[in-house]
This record gives structure tokens, sequence and C-alpha cells, in this order.
């Protein structure tokens, strides 16, 4: 077989000219110019496509910013965590606070600033000193006064501490007679100032002389007050841990009954450094507190932190500063390195749930850059197919697209990275370059890697190779499930632990994989089923849809594993929510005994009090308690034990105790029983430890001078009005134990149950007691106790951490549906334009890619939701709270039905109505343009 004649053109050597560019011979002057050069090739394809070179760039911007802005806002929320945790514990826990034996007879203000700044001096590098500075100086302990007419509660006499300390000039402001400072006379009182509240409670004025004994001998030692100062703030940190140098406070004895005493501490100047020991009885001391700039402090930074700071406590630093000092008994004290351990421990048991709305996130947007690189592929695959044949290689076509990608994904990822810095500033870059770097990678390769598959040689159909990759997802699956059920979490410090962030998308990823096998069947049943009726519409579209498009056997696995993992990251993580803010709810009503409470600590609630309290709107139930803790129950191993007694009415507080979920008990146990007289047989519910003696002879005798028989007829586990659970108890019914013993009097608490707001209970106790409400009544509200628990910013960061993550979950996962339907548009419109000329009116071609696409929708938000639920069946037990809920709970996550339905039913309505949009908006247009340029498919 010949093939054609060869023509002039094909006989030419390259060296030869064409005749119809020089024209004929001889008439060279009369040649043609040379053709312009080939324009570029990126710059032709981005102005051919617009659009798609935006709508690329912008997902590239979109999610390079979600990437980078993801570890600014950790580390953002870490930060602040920190601090607020360190600041909550107030200056006193946070400073370095250092003590030396004064120097007899050498004593100085300058020595005393020298070794100040040696101090400071050696605090830096890792940790620095707070803006309000150090406190330092010298103090004497103090000393019951003995001088006659200062105000002495219960004949206890007021004591006075003295202090010299360099910074109180700047804090305080004279108000009556002068500052110490003198040399006062050998012998003579020391000068000192007072504060004018301190003056005016105990009865001193200016020129007054106080005195104390000291030693054995009794010696007098007297103090002249010689003016009087009020500070600027009493409320600065300055004064933390100063003796009550602002005020004069009232104190108690360690005795029982304890006995009130007032004490209060004065101002000495410089001159009576040597006198401060008489004054202390030898107890006194120089001291030098160093606040810790707790507002700069790091979370990433904090193992080295803490090591500077152990270091400056009990390490070479304090060995070098004893050194430097001359103090060979500097002591270093600090809470610090224990705040510092919990405060690690804390941020560790929160990352792995913190960072599972992230990875989420990030497994969502990787199925949408597969999915655009798949729908770029389909519309560009003729060219590149035609561009392979026409002699371009495989490697060098592949290099061009990246080289497209570049130009549009690089800009847009670096304008992306710079926004999410600006925009949430923190030192730390590294994992924000990490993770952008990422991000732009998956954008810059996802398309060219897809034009490398379609490019390569065609293989035959693996359906082996798919189910080998599918059993091997579900064998990393099981056993990263295994292994977090039998092993529970990482241990605290060991960070986030990657198998609990795994195991919930490995379930979802699963889960889509089994879906997309039996959603064909069960929607070509449904196909089937809907066939048999009369419309036509319903069938062709679920028939589409378990057929899929393009020619597929099957629908797309990505758009389905995309949902999957939106709806299974956003369940387990409102489950978790959920679940945190139940225990916070439970751990509050366990901690105030209910949801409010009114307590007179001292004294008793009056009728009319009580009464208007379970008058107020909210109130389903409430109960007076008789409440007292000065109790001996006789008859026990031990003779006499103190224990705690409780009486109220069965009913009510059984209801209560029902509520709480501690103490449960059938009231009408202690229905029974006689009454009337002192030493009555009552019943009685007891505390466990008081079950294992013979409480056959248990009989109570009350502070009041009452005594009851008890008969014993339950076992508690706890009590509403106890929270401690080892507190020894007794619950006796009011009815029988008031008619018995009429003169306990008026109940001293009273419980209450429904929604009850802490600032309208305060209004009405200060309404019915406007003078002494403050320090008569004690109101506490489960509410205002569970907003207290959840006030931690470190809770707070990983709610809104996950809320974030849960947004953009969503948006990537609708995407992914948004994505499905333009891949399958040409083919959809080909069909309705076809149909069109059968007579098909526009609202049943509405309806025909609703049919065909909300099944896909459904289907997903089902199967996340039962995947998320198998997930928290499965994880649930290895999670522990306590750190997101504020106290300690038990381990476990219980599984909530209903955030999970939520977040799979507003997924589904979500992308419903995106369907609906996209088949309104656009499904005109291109049946249009299909009936006008005919099919050509």
């Amino acid at each position: 077989m010949t093939g054609p004649a060869p023509t002039d053109a094909d006989r030419r050597t390259p060296g030869d000219a064409d005749p119809a560019r020089t024209g004929p011979r001889g008439s060279a002057g009369t040649s043609r110019p040379a053709p312009p050069p080939p324009a570029p090739w990126v710059r032709t394809r981005l102005r051919a496509t617009p659009l798609s070179t935006l709508l690329g760039a912008a997902l590239a911007f979109v999610a390079v910013l979600l990437a980078a802005a993801l570890p600014r806002a950790v580390d953002r929320g870490t930060d602040q965590a920190l601090r607020s945790f360190l600041e909550s514990r107030g200056p006193g826990q946070t400073s370095l606070t250092l003590t030396a034996r004064p120097r007899y007879g050498e004593q100085s203000p300058q020595e005393l600033d020298e070794v100040l700044a040696t101090l400071v001096a050696r605090t830096a590098p890792g940790f620095g000193v707070a803006p309000e500075g150090p406190v330092h100086g010298t103090s004497a302990d103090a000393r019951s006064l003995s001088t006659p007419g200062l105000a002495a509660p219960e004949g206890m006499p007021p004591q006075l501490g003295l202090y010299h300390l360099r910074e109180a000039a700047d804090h305080v402001r004279l108000v009556e007679g002068r500052w110490p400072g003198a040399a006062s006379t050998p012998g003579g009182p020391m000068a000192i100032a007072l504060s004018q509240s301190a003056a005016k409670t105990l009865g001193v004025r200016v020129g007054m002389v106080l005195e104390t004994t000291t030693g054995e001998a009794m010696t007098t030692v007297k103090a002249e007050v010689v003016g009087l100062y009020t500070a600027n703030d009493a409320a600065e940190d300055f004064w933390t841990d100063t003796g009550c140098l602002t005020r004069a406070c009232l104190l108690q004895t360690s005795t029982h009954p304890p006995i009130p005493y007032w004490r209060t501490a004065a101002l000495t100047g410089p001159e009576a450094l040597d006198g401060l020991a008489r004054w202390g009885e030898g107890h006194a001391r120089d001291f030098w507190r160093i606040p810790v700039d707790t507002g700069t402090l790091r979370a990433d930074q904090l193992p080295a932190t803490a090591k500077a700071v152990a270091s400056y406590v009990n390490g070479p630093t304090a060995t070098r500063l004893t050194r430097e000092t001359h103090r060979s008994d500097l002591r270093v004290t600090s809470r610090l390195p224990e705040l510092f351990t919990l405060a690690e421990a804390r941020r560790q048991a929160a990352a792995p749930l913190g960072a599972m709305g992230p990875a989420g996130v990030a497994g969502v947007a990787f199925v949408v850059f597969c999915l655009a690189a798949g729908l770029t592929g389909d519309r560009r695959e003729a060219e590149l197919r035609l561009l392979l044949a026409r002699g371009g290689s495989r490697a060098g076509i592949v290099r061009r697209l990246l080289a497209e990608n570049a130009v549009t994904v690089l800009p847009a990822a670096a304008l992306a990275t710079v926004l999410a810095v600006v925009l949430l500033p923190t030192p730390r870059l590294a994992g924000t370059l990490l993770a952008a770097a990422a991000a732009t990678v998956l954008a810059l390769l996802a398309f060219p890697l897809r034009a490398a598959v379609l490019l390569s040689p065609r293989r035959g159909p693996g359906p082996r190779r798919r189910l080998v990759a599918e059993l091997l997802v579900l064998a990393a699956t099981a056993a990263a499930v295994h292994e977090v059920q039998s092993r529970g979490v990482a241990p605290a410090g060991a960070g986030a632990d990657p198998l609990l962030i795994a195991a919930p998308l490995l379930l979802a990823l699963c889960g889509g994989l089994l879906l997309a096998r039996l959603q064909p069947a069960l929607v070509g049943a449904m196909a089937r089923a809907a066939g048999r009726g009369p419309g036509l519409i319903g069938f062709l579209g679920l028939a589409r849809a378990a057929r899929g498009t393009a020619g597929r056997a099957r629908p797309s696995v990505l758009p389905l594993i995309a949902m999957l993992l939106a709806v299974t990251t956003g369940g387990f993580g409102a489950t978790v929510l959920d679940a945190v803010g139940d225990a916070r709810l439970r751990t509050a009503r366990e901690a105030v005994g209910g949801d409010a409470q009114i307590s007179a600590p001292s004294g008793t609630l009056p009728q009319p009090l009580v009464n208007a309290a379970a008058a107020l709107p909210g109130v389903r139930a409430s109960v007076k308690v008789w409440s007292d803790d000065n109790v001996f129950l006789t008859g026990t191993k031990a003779g006499n034990t103190q224990i705690s007694v409780i009486v109220a009415d069965p009913v009510e507080y059984a209801k209560l105790s029902g509520a709480v979920g501690r103490g449960r008990f059938d009231p009408a146990v202690l229905a029974t029983g006689a009454a009337g007289t002192s030493g009555a047989t009552v019943p009685a519910l007891i505390s466990g430890d008081l079950a294992a003696d013979d409480t056959t002879g248990y009989r109570l005798r009350l502070e009041n001078g009452g005594e009851l028989q008890l008969k014993v007829v339950g076992v508690l586990d706890g009590t509403p009005a106890r929270p401690g659970a080892k507190s020894t108890t007794v619950v006796l019914p009011a009815g029988p134990v008031l008619a018995a013993v009429p003169q306990m009097g008026l109940p001293n608490y009273w419980f209450a149950l429904g929604g009850i707001s802490q600032h309208r209970l305060e209004q009405l106790v200060r309404a019915q007691d406007p003078a002494a409400a403050a320090e008569r009544y004690r109101i506490r509200t489960s509410s205002a106790a569970a907003d207290e628990l959840g006030s931690d910013p470190l809770q707070r960061s990983a709610e809104r951490l996950f809320w974030a993550s849960l947004a953009g979950a969503a948006g990537f996962a609708l995407l992914a549906v948004l994505l499905t339907l333009v891949r399958a548009a040409p083919d959809r419109a080909a069909l309705l334009a076809r149909l069109r000329t059968m007579g098909l009116r526009p609202r049943q071609g509405l309806l025909l890619i609703l049919a065909e696409s909300v099944p896909l929708a459904l289907a997903a938000a089902l199967g996340g939701a039962l995947v998320a639920v198998g997930a928290v069946a499965l994880l649930g037990p290895a999670v522990d709270l306590s750190t997101l809920v504020g106290a300690k709970v038990a381990a476990g996550l219980p599984v909530l039905v209903r955030p999970v339905l939520t977040q799979a039913l507003g997924l589904a309505v979500l992308v419903s109505g995106a369907v609906l949009a996209e088949a309104a908006v656009s499904g005109r247009r291109q049946i249009t343009t299909e009936l006008r340029a005919g099919d050509q498919r």
C-alpha cells in the first residue's frame, strides 16, 4: 500500500526558501516580512479563561488564608489562656519572693536597693519584671497591742505589724501629721505612720503611743503614731502580701469557737530598721518581691521559661544570687513552677479536642481541590490530548500547567499569608508558614497531577485496586480506634494525640467509601419504585443519581467524603461542646446544691425572705433547710462523732436530690416515726461512713440542747446541702424534728430548682434587708457558677476554634457539591434540552435536577450522622472533658443525638438550597445554549 505522492513542500530542505513567502525567483526585493513570534503559553491560556483563572485564584486564596490563620488563632488562644490563668492567681502567686535575715547594725536602705538591683538583673532572659515593679523592704511580725482604749471585739486586743517599704511614698498620700524619718531618741518610741482607715477602725489618733510586750521578760516596746496616710489605690498589686497596710483586717482565731480580732500594719522610716527586730521579737526579715510579667509569657516558650524560673528558685541562678548578694541565708520561694506545670498540662489536655476541627477542615479542603482538579481536567482533557498527539511530552505539558498555575496561585497564596499575619498578630511564624506552604503546594499541584494521570497510558478497570485501597483504609481505621480504646488518649505532657485526631476522620473516610458502594443500589431501588408511578421526573432523576454522570458507572466518591468529613467533624465537635455544657451545669448544680441557694452562715433566714424567693418567676420547686455542723452523734465506735445534720421536708428535699443527682432517696422512708418530745425516735438517712457501725443506738445531741433517738432507714452517697461527698452527714425529716425540738427556730438555707437569675435573686435579698444583705446572706446560682466555669480563655479559645473550623468545613463541603454540579452540568443540560423538545416544562426540569442532586445531600447527611454517633460511641470513653469543663469530671463522652442531627440536617438544608439556587440560576441558561447550538456530544 503506497502513500500520497510527495509535494514540493515535502521535497524542500530546511534551508530552502518558501516560494509562497519569497515570491517568484529574481524578485527578492518584494519578499514578505517574517511572521511574529508565537504568543506565550501562560498569557494565552489565562486570557482564554479569565473566569476560571479568577475562581482558581480565589480558591487558593481562601484555602491558604484558612491554613495560615488557624495556627495563629491557636497560638493567640493558648497565649491568652496562659496569661489569663496566671493573672487569675494574683501577683502573690506569680511573683518571686526572696527573704533573708536583717543585718543588724549594718542595715541600710542603700544595701537593700543594691540587693534588689542584683536580683532583678538575673531575671532575664525568659521572664521579666512586671511593669508595676518590685516591692522590697523590711518587715516585723504583728504583735498584740496592750494600749488601752483600742477596739477589741470580745476582749481580743488588736495586732500591729511594722513595715519599711522602699516604694511606699509613690503609692500613698499623707493626710495628717508627718512621715516617719527623723531619728528617734534612744529608748524612745519608734515613729510610725498608720492608714487612716485602720486608725478610724481601731480608735487611734496622731500622737498616740502604741505598746506591746515581747520576750519572756515582758519588755515593753513602744511606737508613736506620727502620721496618717491613705493609699492611692488600695486594690493595686503593690499592696499584695503586705499585712493589711491599707486598712484593718478582721480575722478569727483558730480556737473553737473562733474569736474575732483586728490586725493591721504601719509604715516606719529608714531610721527604724534596727528597731524592727525588737518589735517582732526577733522575727524580722528583709524581703524582695519581684512580680513576673505574665503579659509577655508565651505558651510555646513555657518549658524554657519554667526551666529558667526553676533555676532562679532552686538551682544555679539561686546559688549565684546567694554569692553575689553576700546573703548566705537568701531564700527564694515562688509558686510559678507549679503553676507552669499546671498550665502546660491544661494546654496539652485541650490540644487533641482543639485540633479535630482544623483537621476536618484540612480533609474537606483536600477533597475540594481534588474535585476542582477533576473538573478542570474534564474541561481541558481534549486540549491536553491534542497537545500530546502533536508531539508534546507528558512532562513538558505538566511543566507548562505548573507554570500556568503558579502565576495565579503564588500571588494569591502570598497575599493570603500576609493578610493572616496582619489580621492575627503573634510572634510565631513557623507554624503559619508551614501551613500556608502546605496549602499552596496542594493548590499548585492538584491540576498538574490530575493532568499527568489523564495523559498516562490507559489501563483497564481495576476493581481489585480499589478494593485493596478501601481495605487498607478500613484496617488503618480499625487499628486507630482499637489503639485509642485500649490505651486511652496520650498521657499528659505528650501533646496532641494524633490517633484521637485522626480516628474520627478515618471513620468518616470509611463511611464515605461504604456509602459510595451502597448509594447506587439504594438509589437504584428508589428509582425502580418511582418508575412504577405515573410520573417520569422522579424516575429519571433518581436513575441519573444512581448511574452517575458523564458515562461513569457510579457517582463520584469525593463529594460524599467531603460531606461526611464535614458532618462527622461537626457532629463530634458539637457533641463535645454539648457534653461540656451539660457537665458544667451538672458540676455547678452539685456545687450550689440546686439551681439557687440563699444561706445565712452566721444566722437564719427570715420567713418573708424565704416566701418572696419561692414566689420568684422561674422557681419550680424550693425547700427550706436547717443545717448544723456542730452536732454530736453518740453510739458510734468512737463514742461521740461530730457530724453535719440536714433537716428538711422529705418530699421537697427528695426532688432537689433527684434533680442534682446526689443522694437520691424515696421520701416515703422518712415519713414514719414518732415525734412530739425531745428524745423521740426520728427516721434518719446517714452517710456511708456511719453505716458500718451498729446503728441501733444512734442518738443526736444538738447544740441547742435537744436530743433525738435515730432510726436509720437508709444510706446516702451524698446530699445537695453538703457538696463535699466525704462529709459525715445525717438527713432528718423536718416535721418530727421541729415538733420534738421547737427551739431549732428558722432555717439557715434555702434551695430552689428552675431558671433563676442571680441578679434578680440579689435584688430580692437587698430589698428584704438593705442594710446588711451583703454581710448576712450568701447567694449562689447554678447559672452563675456554670458561667464562671466557662470563663477560662482556654475553653473559649477551643470553642471559637471549633465553630470557625465547622464553618470552614461546611463551606468547603458546599463547594464540593457545587463543583460536582458544575462537572455534571454539560451532560445534564443536554438531557434537559432533549426533554424540552419533547414537552418538558421548566418547573419539571427544576424538579429533575433536584431529584438527581438531593439524594446525594440526604445520603451524606444521614451517613455523616451515623458515623458521628459511631465515632462518639467508639472514641467517647477515651475523652476527658475536665479541662474544657473547668472542673474534674468523670472521663467519657456520652452519645447525644440532638447536636449530631443539628449539624447533619443543617448541612443537608444548606446543600439542598445551593442545589436549588444553582439549578434556578444556571439551568435555564445552559438549556438555552444547548437548544441554540444543538447537541454536538
